[in-house]
């Protein structure tokens, strides 16, 4: 099998130990997993308003959790209607 550039180069990261695993790796896949499941059960679109600043905040963190923000709103939803989000 034939690799981009790209891949080579991340193959050979891989293979000269660059990689660690993340801490909590357990917990972190499960999130993963549960985001993704709740991504594929979709079956109602929602349109809803906020404000921009509030939109900008949902986006920049989804960056940062690597998650689109809609995948990410629909997951904080989710995790408020079923008693998992509490206010800290």
């Amino acid at each position: 099998m034939k690799l981009t550039k790209e891949e080579q180069e991340i193959l050979d990261s891989v293979e000269n130990g660059e990689w660690r695993r993340i801490p909590d790796f357990q917990r972190e896949a499960v999130r993963y997993q549960e985001a993704a499941r709740a991504t594929l059960r979709k079956n109602r679109r929602v349109n809803i308003r906020m404000t921009e600043r509030d939109l900008i905040h949902f986006q920049k963190a989804a960056v940062r959790e690597g998650l689109p923000y809609q995948t990410m709103i629909s997951s904080i939803l989710h995790k408020y209607i079923n008693g998992r989000l509490v206010e800290q």
